[in-house]
Protein backbone atom coordinates (compact mmCIF):
# COMPACT_ATOMS: atom_id res chain seq x y z
CA UNK A 1 0.00 0.00 0.00
CA UNK A 2 2.83 2.39 0.86
CA UNK A 3 4.40 1.72 -2.54
CA UNK A 4 1.27 2.66 -4.50
CA UNK A 5 0.82 5.83 -2.42
CA UNK A 6 4.36 6.92 -3.29
CA UNK A 7 3.78 6.12 -6.98
CA UNK A 8 0.54 8.11 -7.00
CA UNK A 9 2.22 11.09 -5.32
CA UNK A 10 5.06 11.13 -7.86
CA UNK A 11 2.69 10.89 -10.81
CA UNK A 12 0.48 13.65 -9.44
CA UNK A 13 3.55 15.83 -8.89
CA UNK A 14 4.61 15.31 -12.50
CA UNK A 15 1.19 16.38 -13.71
CA UNK A 16 1.17 19.44 -11.49
CA UNK A 17 4.50 20.76 -12.78
CA UNK A 18 3.21 19.78 -16.22
CA UNK A 19 4.70 18.58 -19.43
CA UNK A 20 2.61 20.55 -21.94
CA UNK A 21 -0.88 18.99 -21.87
CA UNK A 22 0.24 15.40 -22.15
CA UNK A 23 -1.15 12.72 -19.86
CA UNK A 24 1.27 10.31 -18.26
CA UNK A 25 0.26 7.00 -16.69
CA UNK A 26 1.78 3.87 -15.23
CA UNK A 27 0.74 0.22 -15.53
CA UNK A 28 1.25 -2.10 -12.56
CA UNK A 29 0.26 -5.55 -11.34
CA UNK A 30 -2.77 -5.22 -9.07
CA UNK A 31 -1.47 -7.91 -6.73
CA UNK A 32 2.25 -7.29 -6.48
CA UNK A 33 2.22 -3.54 -7.30
CA UNK A 34 5.20 -4.16 -9.60
CA UNK A 35 5.55 -2.25 -12.86
CA UNK A 36 4.39 -4.00 -16.03
CA UNK A 37 6.72 -3.29 -18.96
CA UNK A 38 5.71 -3.49 -22.64
CA UNK A 39 1.96 -3.61 -22.04
CA UNK A 40 -0.06 -2.62 -25.09
CA UNK A 41 -2.23 0.51 -24.89
CA UNK A 42 -4.71 0.86 -27.74
CA UNK A 43 -5.78 4.51 -28.11
CA UNK A 44 -9.26 5.21 -29.56
CA UNK A 45 -9.08 1.90 -31.46
CA UNK A 46 -6.66 3.49 -33.92
CA UNK A 47 -3.15 3.81 -32.46
CA UNK A 48 -0.91 1.62 -30.34
CA UNK A 49 1.33 2.62 -27.47
CA UNK A 50 3.49 0.48 -25.21
CA UNK A 51 4.57 0.99 -21.61
CA UNK A 52 8.33 1.37 -21.27
CA UNK A 53 10.63 -0.86 -19.20
CA UNK A 54 9.55 1.07 -16.09
CA UNK A 55 5.81 0.71 -16.82
CA UNK A 56 5.21 4.33 -17.91
CA UNK A 57 3.45 5.64 -21.00
CA UNK A 58 2.51 9.12 -22.25
CA UNK A 59 -0.46 10.16 -24.38
CA UNK A 60 -0.10 12.83 -27.04
CA UNK A 61 -1.74 16.21 -26.51
CA UNK A 62 -4.48 15.37 -29.03
CA UNK A 63 -5.29 12.14 -27.16
CA UNK A 64 -5.44 13.69 -23.68
CA UNK A 65 -9.11 14.60 -23.59
CA UNK A 66 -11.19 12.87 -20.93
CA UNK A 67 -13.21 11.01 -23.59
CA UNK A 68 -10.14 9.29 -25.09
CA UNK A 69 -10.61 5.52 -24.89
CA UNK A 70 -7.76 3.29 -23.73
CA UNK A 71 -7.68 -0.50 -24.11
CA UNK A 72 -4.87 -2.08 -22.11
CA UNK A 73 -3.74 -5.66 -22.72
CA UNK A 74 -0.90 -7.86 -21.55
CA UNK A 75 -0.29 -11.58 -21.77
CA UNK A 76 -1.71 -13.35 -18.75
CA UNK A 77 -3.85 -10.41 -17.61
CA UNK A 78 -7.46 -9.48 -18.16
CA UNK A 79 -7.93 -6.75 -20.74
CA UNK A 80 -9.01 -3.42 -19.31
CA UNK A 81 -10.91 -0.62 -21.04
CA UNK A 82 -11.01 2.87 -19.55
CA UNK A 83 -11.00 6.47 -20.68
CA UNK A 84 -8.71 9.33 -19.66
CA UNK A 85 -11.30 10.51 -17.12
CA UNK A 86 -11.04 7.11 -15.39
CA UNK A 87 -7.24 7.33 -15.55
CA UNK A 88 -7.31 10.64 -13.69
CA UNK A 89 -9.63 9.24 -11.03
CA UNK A 90 -7.20 6.37 -10.43
CA UNK A 91 -4.29 8.79 -9.88
CA UNK A 92 -2.89 7.90 -13.32
CA UNK A 93 -2.17 4.30 -12.30
CA UNK A 94 -3.70 1.35 -14.14
CA UNK A 95 -3.77 -1.89 -12.18
CA UNK A 96 -4.02 -5.01 -14.31
CA UNK A 97 -5.52 -8.14 -12.78
CA UNK A 98 -4.28 -11.65 -13.66
CA UNK A 99 -6.80 -13.29 -16.00
CA UNK A 100 -9.35 -15.68 -14.55
CA UNK A 101 -11.25 -17.76 -17.08
CA UNK A 102 -14.11 -20.21 -16.85
CA UNK A 103 -13.36 -23.92 -17.18
CA UNK A 104 -15.70 -24.19 -20.18
CA UNK A 105 -13.40 -21.75 -21.99
CA UNK A 106 -10.54 -24.22 -21.74
CA UNK A 107 -10.24 -27.68 -23.25
CA UNK A 108 -9.77 -30.11 -20.36
CA UNK A 109 -7.18 -32.80 -21.00
CA UNK A 110 -5.03 -35.05 -18.86
CA UNK A 111 -2.35 -34.97 -21.55
CA UNK A 112 0.33 -32.35 -20.94
CA UNK A 113 1.25 -30.51 -24.17
CA UNK A 114 4.55 -31.62 -25.65
CA UNK A 115 6.82 -28.54 -25.95
CA UNK A 116 8.97 -30.16 -28.66
CA UNK A 117 5.90 -30.82 -30.79
CA UNK A 118 4.70 -27.27 -30.21
CA UNK A 119 8.05 -25.90 -31.40
CA UNK A 120 7.97 -28.20 -34.45
CA UNK A 121 4.57 -26.68 -35.30
CA UNK A 122 5.98 -23.18 -34.75
CA UNK A 123 8.73 -23.89 -37.29
CA UNK A 124 6.28 -25.41 -39.78
CA UNK A 125 4.10 -22.30 -39.64
CA UNK A 126 6.83 -19.62 -39.86
CA UNK A 127 6.15 -18.85 -43.51
CA UNK A 128 2.38 -18.47 -43.15
CA UNK A 129 2.70 -16.40 -39.96
CA UNK A 130 5.60 -14.05 -40.77
CA UNK A 131 6.28 -13.84 -44.51
CA UNK A 132 4.64 -10.74 -45.97
CA UNK A 133 2.14 -11.28 -48.75
CA UNK A 134 3.12 -7.94 -50.30
CA UNK A 135 -0.09 -6.13 -49.38
CA UNK A 136 0.69 -2.39 -49.56
CA UNK A 137 0.59 -0.71 -46.16
CA UNK A 138 1.25 2.56 -44.40
CA UNK A 139 2.73 2.17 -40.92
CA UNK A 140 3.31 5.00 -38.50
CA UNK A 141 6.42 3.89 -36.66
CA UNK A 142 8.59 5.17 -33.83
CA UNK A 143 12.27 4.20 -33.79
CA UNK A 144 14.65 4.93 -30.93
CA UNK A 145 18.32 4.01 -30.75
CA UNK A 146 20.55 4.59 -27.72
CA UNK A 147 24.30 4.22 -28.26
CA UNK A 148 26.96 3.93 -25.58
CA UNK A 149 30.72 3.91 -26.17
CA UNK A 150 32.61 2.85 -23.04
CA UNK A 151 36.38 2.88 -23.61
CA UNK A 152 38.56 1.41 -20.89
CA UNK A 153 41.94 2.15 -22.48
CA UNK A 154 42.93 4.45 -25.36
CA UNK A 155 46.66 4.73 -25.96
CA UNK A 156 47.55 6.15 -29.37
CA UNK A 157 51.01 7.53 -30.08
CA UNK A 158 52.33 8.85 -33.39
CA UNK A 159 55.91 7.65 -33.82
CA UNK A 160 56.64 9.25 -37.17
CA UNK A 161 54.89 11.74 -39.45
CA UNK A 162 56.69 13.13 -42.51
CA UNK A 163 57.27 16.85 -42.18
CA UNK A 164 56.59 16.98 -38.45
CA UNK A 165 59.37 17.84 -36.02
CA UNK A 166 59.85 15.98 -32.75
CA UNK A 167 58.39 18.94 -30.87
CA UNK A 168 55.36 19.07 -33.16
CA UNK A 169 54.77 15.34 -32.69
CA UNK A 170 54.89 15.77 -28.93
CA UNK A 171 52.15 18.41 -29.22
CA UNK A 172 50.08 16.17 -31.50
CA UNK A 173 50.41 13.21 -29.12
CA UNK A 174 49.45 15.42 -26.18
CA UNK A 175 46.28 16.47 -28.06
CA UNK A 176 45.45 12.83 -28.77
CA UNK A 177 46.01 11.98 -25.10
CA UNK A 178 43.66 14.75 -23.96
CA UNK A 179 41.00 13.59 -26.43
CA UNK A 180 41.39 9.97 -25.24
CA UNK A 181 41.20 10.89 -21.56
CA UNK A 182 38.04 12.89 -22.21
CA UNK A 183 36.41 9.88 -23.89
CA UNK A 184 37.27 7.68 -20.89
CA UNK A 185 36.14 10.13 -18.19
CA UNK A 186 33.01 11.18 -20.10
CA UNK A 187 31.89 8.08 -22.03
CA UNK A 188 29.84 9.28 -25.00
CA UNK A 189 26.11 8.60 -25.16
CA UNK A 190 23.70 9.32 -27.97
CA UNK A 191 19.90 9.00 -28.16
CA UNK A 192 18.17 9.11 -31.55
CA UNK A 193 14.37 9.29 -31.95
CA UNK A 194 12.58 9.08 -35.32
CA UNK A 195 8.82 9.19 -35.95
CA UNK A 196 7.59 8.65 -39.47
CA UNK A 197 5.30 6.96 -41.96
CA UNK A 198 6.87 3.84 -43.41
CA UNK A 199 5.32 2.65 -46.68
CA UNK A 200 5.87 -0.84 -48.10
CA UNK A 201 4.60 -2.76 -51.11
CA UNK A 202 5.62 -5.29 -53.73
CA UNK A 203 5.90 -3.98 -57.28
CA UNK A 204 5.86 -6.29 -60.29
CA UNK A 205 7.78 -5.20 -63.37
CA UNK A 206 8.69 -7.40 -66.32
CA UNK A 207 7.66 -10.60 -64.52
CA UNK A 208 9.89 -9.69 -61.56
CA UNK A 209 8.54 -8.73 -58.13
CA UNK A 210 10.56 -6.31 -56.04
CA UNK A 211 10.10 -4.94 -52.54
CA UNK A 212 9.65 -1.15 -52.34
CA UNK A 213 9.81 0.91 -49.15
CA UNK A 214 9.53 4.65 -48.61
CA UNK A 215 9.91 6.76 -45.49
CA UNK A 216 8.30 10.07 -44.62
CA UNK A 217 9.90 11.48 -41.45
CA UNK A 218 7.53 13.52 -39.26
CA UNK A 219 9.91 14.29 -36.40
CA UNK A 220 13.50 13.36 -35.57
CA UNK A 221 15.69 14.35 -32.63
CA UNK A 222 19.22 13.59 -31.57
CA UNK A 223 20.42 13.99 -27.99
CA UNK A 224 24.17 13.81 -27.42
CA UNK A 225 27.15 15.72 -26.11
CA UNK A 226 28.29 18.37 -28.55
CA UNK A 227 31.30 17.04 -30.42
CA UNK A 228 31.01 13.55 -28.92
CA UNK A 229 31.20 10.38 -30.96
CA UNK A 230 29.32 7.17 -30.26
CA UNK A 231 28.44 5.65 -33.61
CA UNK A 232 31.01 4.12 -35.94
CA UNK A 233 30.28 6.92 -38.42
CA UNK A 234 31.00 9.62 -35.82
CA UNK A 235 34.19 7.93 -34.66
CA UNK A 236 35.29 7.57 -38.27
CA UNK A 237 34.85 11.33 -38.79
CA UNK A 238 36.85 12.08 -35.65
CA UNK A 239 39.67 9.81 -36.78
CA UNK A 240 39.56 11.33 -40.26
CA UNK A 241 39.95 14.85 -38.88
CA UNK A 242 43.02 13.78 -36.90
CA UNK A 243 44.49 11.98 -39.92
CA UNK A 244 44.07 15.05 -42.10
CA UNK A 245 46.72 16.77 -40.01
CA UNK A 246 49.28 14.13 -41.01
CA UNK A 247 48.16 12.83 -44.41
CA UNK A 248 47.91 14.77 -47.67
CA UNK A 249 44.33 14.49 -48.92
CA UNK A 250 45.56 14.77 -52.53
CA UNK A 251 47.77 11.68 -52.28
CA UNK A 252 47.24 7.93 -52.20
CA UNK A 253 48.46 5.57 -49.47
CA UNK A 254 48.85 1.91 -48.65
CA UNK A 255 48.16 0.67 -45.11
CA UNK A 256 50.44 -1.72 -43.23
CA UNK A 257 49.93 -3.18 -39.76
CA UNK A 258 52.82 -5.22 -38.40
CA UNK A 259 53.69 -7.88 -41.00
CA UNK A 260 50.40 -7.39 -42.81
CA UNK A 261 49.86 -4.92 -45.63
CA UNK A 262 46.84 -3.92 -47.69
CA UNK A 263 46.82 -4.24 -51.46
CA UNK A 264 44.10 -1.62 -51.73
CA UNK A 265 45.04 2.01 -52.06
CA UNK A 266 43.29 4.54 -49.86
CA UNK A 267 42.84 8.27 -50.08
CA UNK A 268 41.17 11.00 -48.05
CA UNK A 269 39.87 12.61 -51.24
CA UNK A 270 36.07 12.72 -51.28
CA UNK A 271 35.86 12.16 -55.06
CA UNK A 272 38.08 9.06 -54.77
CA UNK A 273 35.90 7.49 -52.08
CA UNK A 274 32.63 8.40 -53.78
CA UNK A 275 33.82 6.79 -57.04
CA UNK A 276 34.96 3.71 -55.10
CA UNK A 277 31.61 3.41 -53.32
CA UNK A 278 29.73 3.82 -56.59
CA UNK A 279 31.85 1.12 -58.20
CA UNK A 280 30.97 -1.44 -55.51
CA UNK A 281 27.33 -0.35 -55.35
CA UNK A 282 27.22 1.57 -52.07
CA UNK A 283 24.31 4.00 -52.05
CA UNK A 284 25.00 7.68 -51.44
CA UNK A 285 24.25 8.29 -47.78
CA UNK A 286 22.02 10.96 -46.30
CA UNK A 287 19.80 11.13 -43.24
CA UNK A 288 16.76 9.69 -45.01
CA UNK A 289 18.49 6.73 -46.67
CA UNK A 290 20.31 5.94 -43.43
CA UNK A 291 17.10 6.07 -41.37
CA UNK A 292 15.15 3.97 -43.86
CA UNK A 293 17.97 1.45 -44.10
CA UNK A 294 18.08 1.14 -40.30
CA UNK A 295 14.32 0.61 -40.00
CA UNK A 296 14.14 -1.85 -42.90
CA UNK A 297 17.11 -3.79 -41.53
CA UNK A 298 15.65 -3.86 -38.01
CA UNK A 299 12.35 -5.27 -39.28
CA UNK A 300 14.12 -7.92 -41.31
CA UNK A 301 16.53 -8.92 -38.52
CA UNK A 302 13.64 -9.40 -36.09
CA UNK A 303 11.35 -11.34 -38.40
CA UNK A 304 11.45 -15.00 -37.39
CA UNK A 305 11.00 -16.14 -41.01
CA UNK A 306 13.80 -13.95 -42.41
CA UNK A 307 16.67 -14.51 -40.00
CA UNK A 308 18.46 -17.44 -38.45
CA UNK A 309 19.57 -15.34 -35.49
CA UNK A 310 16.74 -16.74 -33.36
CA UNK A 311 17.74 -20.40 -33.65
CA UNK A 312 15.62 -21.23 -30.60
CA UNK A 313 12.72 -20.83 -33.08
CA UNK A 314 14.23 -21.83 -36.43
CA UNK A 315 16.34 -24.77 -35.18
CA UNK A 316 14.56 -26.26 -32.15
CA UNK A 317 16.79 -29.37 -32.08
CA UNK A 318 19.46 -27.19 -30.44
CA UNK A 319 17.42 -26.44 -27.31
CA UNK A 320 15.64 -28.00 -24.37
CA UNK A 321 12.07 -26.76 -24.01
CA UNK A 322 9.83 -26.87 -20.96
CA UNK A 323 6.07 -26.40 -21.01
CA UNK A 324 5.18 -23.95 -18.21
CA UNK A 325 1.41 -23.73 -18.74
CA UNK A 326 -1.17 -21.79 -20.71
CA UNK A 327 -1.95 -18.10 -20.40
CA UNK A 328 -4.74 -15.83 -21.57
CA UNK A 329 -4.01 -13.19 -24.21
CA UNK A 330 -7.30 -12.25 -25.94
CA UNK A 331 -11.02 -12.99 -25.91
CA UNK A 332 -11.25 -16.77 -25.61
CA UNK A 333 -7.72 -17.14 -26.95
CA UNK A 334 -4.80 -18.68 -25.15
CA UNK A 335 -1.07 -19.11 -25.55
CA UNK A 336 1.36 -21.83 -24.55
CA UNK A 337 4.14 -20.62 -22.26
CA UNK A 338 7.44 -22.34 -23.03
CA UNK A 339 10.88 -21.74 -21.55
CA UNK A 340 14.06 -22.75 -23.35
CA UNK A 341 17.71 -23.46 -22.48
CA UNK A 342 20.69 -24.54 -24.60
CA UNK A 343 21.08 -28.25 -25.30
CA UNK A 344 23.88 -28.20 -27.86
CA UNK A 345 26.97 -26.03 -28.33
CA UNK A 346 25.42 -23.98 -31.14
CA UNK A 347 22.61 -22.92 -28.81
CA UNK A 348 23.43 -19.62 -27.08
CA UNK A 349 20.17 -18.27 -25.66
CA UNK A 350 17.70 -18.87 -22.86
CA UNK A 351 14.30 -17.29 -22.39
CA UNK A 352 10.53 -17.61 -22.65
CA UNK A 353 8.13 -17.99 -25.60
CA UNK A 354 4.41 -17.30 -25.80
CA UNK A 355 2.88 -19.38 -28.62
CA UNK A 356 -0.67 -19.07 -29.94
CA UNK A 357 -2.72 -22.23 -29.50
CA UNK A 358 -4.59 -21.46 -32.73
CA UNK A 359 -1.89 -21.02 -35.37
CA UNK A 360 1.38 -21.60 -33.48
CA UNK A 361 2.58 -18.05 -34.00
CA UNK A 362 5.14 -16.76 -31.51
CA UNK A 363 3.28 -13.81 -30.00
CA UNK A 364 6.13 -12.75 -27.76
CA UNK A 365 9.63 -13.82 -26.86
CA UNK A 366 11.94 -12.66 -24.06
CA UNK A 367 15.48 -13.85 -24.67
CA UNK A 368 19.04 -13.31 -23.45
CA UNK A 369 22.44 -14.89 -23.89
CA UNK A 370 22.69 -17.84 -21.53
CA UNK A 371 25.20 -17.54 -18.68
CA UNK A 372 28.77 -17.59 -19.98
CA UNK A 373 27.74 -17.55 -23.64
CA UNK A 374 28.98 -15.17 -26.34
CA UNK A 375 28.11 -14.82 -30.00
CA UNK A 376 30.51 -14.77 -32.91
CA UNK A 377 33.83 -13.10 -32.26
CA UNK A 378 37.49 -12.99 -33.22
CA UNK A 379 40.18 -13.77 -30.70
CA UNK A 380 43.77 -13.37 -31.87
CA UNK A 381 44.80 -11.27 -28.90
CA UNK A 382 48.13 -13.00 -28.30
CA UNK A 383 49.14 -13.46 -31.95
CA UNK A 384 47.75 -10.33 -33.64
CA UNK A 385 46.69 -8.13 -30.73
CA UNK A 386 43.02 -8.17 -31.75
CA UNK A 387 39.96 -9.49 -29.94
CA UNK A 388 36.28 -8.81 -30.63
CA UNK A 389 33.30 -10.59 -29.06
CA UNK A 390 29.58 -9.90 -28.86
CA UNK A 391 28.86 -10.36 -25.15
CA UNK A 392 25.39 -8.77 -24.93
CA UNK A 393 22.34 -9.90 -26.89
CA UNK A 394 18.91 -9.77 -25.30
CA UNK A 395 15.48 -8.45 -26.09
CA UNK A 396 11.72 -8.59 -26.09
CA UNK A 397 9.82 -8.99 -29.36
CA UNK A 398 6.03 -8.74 -29.67
CA UNK A 399 3.99 -9.56 -32.78
CA UNK A 400 0.42 -8.51 -33.51
CA UNK A 401 -2.05 -10.34 -35.74
CA UNK A 402 -2.92 -8.47 -38.92
CA UNK A 403 -6.46 -7.11 -39.05
CA UNK A 404 -6.70 -8.04 -42.72
CA UNK A 405 -5.84 -11.51 -43.96
CA UNK A 406 -3.49 -13.93 -42.25
CA UNK A 407 -0.14 -13.43 -40.61
CA UNK A 408 1.53 -11.16 -38.08
CA UNK A 409 3.52 -7.93 -38.07
CA UNK A 410 6.08 -6.58 -35.61
CA UNK A 411 4.30 -4.34 -33.13
CA UNK A 412 7.07 -3.72 -30.60
CA UNK A 413 10.66 -4.73 -29.98
CA UNK A 414 13.46 -3.68 -27.67
CA UNK A 415 16.87 -5.13 -28.50
CA UNK A 416 20.11 -4.74 -26.50
CA UNK A 417 23.43 -5.47 -28.22
CA UNK A 418 26.95 -5.12 -26.90
CA UNK A 419 30.48 -6.01 -27.85
CA UNK A 420 33.92 -6.07 -26.26
CA UNK A 421 36.86 -4.94 -28.39
CA UNK A 422 40.63 -4.95 -27.96
CA UNK A 423 43.20 -3.71 -30.49
CA UNK A 424 46.92 -3.49 -29.74
CA UNK A 425 48.81 -3.06 -33.02
CA UNK A 426 51.12 -0.76 -34.94
CA UNK A 427 49.68 1.03 -37.98
CA UNK A 428 51.55 2.62 -40.87
CA UNK A 429 50.37 4.72 -43.86
CA UNK A 430 52.89 4.70 -46.74
CA UNK A 431 52.51 7.04 -49.73
CA UNK A 432 52.19 5.39 -53.14
CA UNK A 433 54.98 7.25 -54.94
CA UNK A 434 58.40 6.74 -56.45
CA UNK A 435 61.41 7.95 -54.55
CA UNK A 436 60.87 9.58 -51.17
CA UNK A 437 57.54 8.69 -49.61
CA UNK A 438 55.39 10.32 -46.96
CA UNK A 439 54.95 8.03 -43.95
CA UNK A 440 52.65 8.13 -40.93
CA UNK A 441 53.51 5.55 -38.28
CA UNK A 442 51.66 5.07 -35.00
CA UNK A 443 51.11 2.59 -32.17
CA UNK A 444 47.67 2.09 -30.73
CA UNK A 445 46.04 0.16 -27.92
CA UNK A 446 42.27 0.49 -27.56
CA UNK A 447 40.04 -1.56 -25.25
CA UNK A 448 36.44 -1.16 -24.18
CA UNK A 449 32.79 -1.92 -24.83
CA UNK A 450 30.23 -0.58 -27.28
CA UNK A 451 26.53 -1.07 -26.49
CA UNK A 452 23.27 -0.10 -28.11
CA UNK A 453 19.56 -0.38 -27.34
CA UNK A 454 17.05 -0.18 -30.18
CA UNK A 455 13.30 0.20 -29.66
CA UNK A 456 10.64 -0.03 -32.35
CA UNK A 457 6.91 0.61 -32.07
CA UNK A 458 4.29 0.26 -34.80
CA UNK A 459 1.81 2.93 -33.73
CA UNK A 460 -0.77 2.37 -36.46
CA UNK A 461 -1.22 0.41 -39.67
CA UNK A 462 -3.56 1.22 -42.55
CA UNK A 463 -4.22 0.12 -46.13
CA UNK A 464 -2.95 2.16 -49.05
CA UNK A 465 -2.79 1.69 -52.81
CA UNK A 466 0.49 0.73 -54.47
CA UNK A 467 -0.01 3.56 -56.95
CA UNK A 468 -0.17 6.05 -54.06
CA UNK A 469 3.10 4.73 -52.64
CA UNK A 470 4.82 5.00 -56.01
CA UNK A 471 3.83 8.67 -56.25
CA UNK A 472 5.33 9.57 -52.86
CA UNK A 473 8.51 11.63 -53.20
CA UNK A 474 10.95 11.06 -50.38
CA UNK A 475 12.52 14.16 -48.86
CA UNK A 476 15.68 14.24 -46.77
CA UNK A 477 15.43 15.65 -43.24
CA UNK A 478 17.57 17.16 -40.53
CA UNK A 479 17.70 16.03 -36.93
CA UNK A 480 16.66 18.47 -34.25
CA UNK A 481 19.72 18.45 -31.96
CA UNK A 482 18.80 18.86 -28.30
CA UNK A 483 21.00 19.06 -25.19
CA UNK A 484 18.49 17.51 -22.79
CA UNK A 485 15.27 15.56 -23.15
CA UNK A 486 12.30 17.84 -23.81
CA UNK A 487 8.92 16.09 -23.67
CA UNK A 488 7.17 19.11 -25.24
CA UNK A 489 8.83 18.25 -28.57
CA UNK A 490 6.67 15.15 -28.75
CA UNK A 491 3.46 16.57 -27.27
CA UNK A 492 1.58 16.24 -30.57
CA UNK A 493 2.60 12.64 -31.13
CA UNK A 494 2.38 9.28 -29.47
CA UNK A 495 5.86 7.92 -28.75
CA UNK A 496 7.66 5.56 -26.38
CA UNK A 497 8.08 7.13 -22.95
CA UNK A 498 11.85 7.41 -22.31
CA UNK A 499 13.45 5.78 -19.29
CA UNK A 500 14.95 7.85 -16.48
CA UNK A 501 18.51 7.58 -17.84
CA UNK A 502 17.52 9.44 -21.00
CA UNK A 503 15.51 12.01 -19.07
CA UNK A 504 18.42 12.78 -16.75
CA UNK A 505 20.94 13.10 -19.57
CA UNK A 506 22.25 16.60 -20.22
CA UNK A 507 24.76 17.39 -22.93
CA UNK A 508 28.21 18.59 -21.90
CA UNK A 509 29.75 21.01 -24.39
Amino acid sequence: MQKIIIQSFLLLLLHQIGVAQNIKGKIIDATTQESIPYANIRVNDSENLVSNAEGFFTLSESNSSEQTKLSISYLGYANQQINVADLKKSNFIIQLVPAVYELNDVTISNVKPNPDQIMANVKANLKSNYVSDGTPSKDMVFYRRSDYFKPKTIDVEIEKSTGFTKQTLQKANADIKNFSNNLITHPPKEFTDILGNYYTTNVKKESKTSFVSKLEVLKATKLKNEGSATSSEDLEKKAMNMMLQHLDSTKYYRVKSGLFGSRDSISLRKDFNSRKNKKIGIEANNQLTSAKRNITSFLSQNNFAQTKKFNFITDPDLYNYTYEGTTYFADNEFAYVITFKPRRSKAKFSGKLYVSENDYAVLRVDYTLDEGEKLEGFNMKLLLGIKVSQNVSKGTIIFQKKSEGNGYYLQYATIDSGMYFYVNRPLKFIELAKGEKDVLSLDMKIEGNANSTTEFLNISRSKIATETIEKIKEVDFKFLNVKSYDASIWKQYNAIEPQEEMKRFKAIN
